[in-house]
């Protein structure tokens, strides 16, 4: 039986700067190193700065064929014609942002360290659950901290793909791979990695084939 791939799932910092600048960062990652997703996410940003950015950034994503995901805003995700929208359990439920972005695109949901909350997400339809946070993180507040071993009862017992978010980083994120991530979603740890973000994206690849490697089973003589 072949392994379930991981990979990685990039998130915006939470201010953006100069948007041709940080394109340009936005390509030289993309550009080291396979990407499945990025994800807008600017809580503190007016809609229209919002909307600006995935002007931007959207066609740098999808020239590398990754998917475009919004943070929060279904209609916003909707209206811009992104890939899909993720939602916390304080913005719009699953079945709300659902009915907002369509069928043909991706929901994700925030389920911090709840499998009941994941299972519930799940059941519903939910394209992803994510977990987190697993480590200490100054991007966002993380309210709950989650233990390795959820993604690994995630793993055995549902098929909906999982995402480790929360302070992951190069170093650490072999551990979340191996336990069973589907996904690692990283922001800080690239944009504030100090070779550059071309540099993480390479070490957070390697990092995620050495974790799918501490997943096989260990073969006997």
């Amino acid at each position: 039986m072949s392994l379930p791939a991981c990979r990685l799932y990039l998130i915006t910092p939470p201010q953006l700067g100069d948007l041709t600048a940080f394109a340009g960062r936005l390509e030289a990652a993309l550009s080291a190193g396979d990407v499945a997703a990025l994800q807008v996410r600017l809580k503190d940003a007016p809609e229209a700065g919002i909307v600006e950015a995935v002007r931007v950034l959207g066609p740098v994503a999808r020239a590398h064929d990754v998917a475009l995901i919004l943070n929060d805003d279904p209609d916003l995700a909707a209206r811009l014609d992104c890939d899909g929208v993720h939602v916390g359990q304080s913005d719009a439920s699953y079945a709300e942002a659902r009915r907002r972005v369509g069928r043909d695109r991706i929901v994700g949901v925030t389920c911090h360290d709840s499998r009941h909350l994941a299972m519930e997400a799940a059941e519903q339809g939910a394209d992803y659950v994510a977990f987190g946070a697993f480590f200490p993180t100054a991007t966002k507040d993380a309210p709950t901290r989650a233990a390795p071993e959820i993604l690994t009862i995630w793993q055995e017992s549902m098929e909906t793909p999982c995402v480790a978010i929360g302070g992951v980083t190069a170093d650490n994120a072999r551990g979340l791979v191996a336990a069973g991530a589907d996904f690692i979603a990283v922001s800080a740890g690239v944009w504030n990695h100090p070779g550059g973000e071309a540099e993480a994206v390479r070490a957070l690849n390697t990092a995620i084939a050495q974790g799918l490697a501490d997943r096989r089973p260990a073969t006997g003589v």
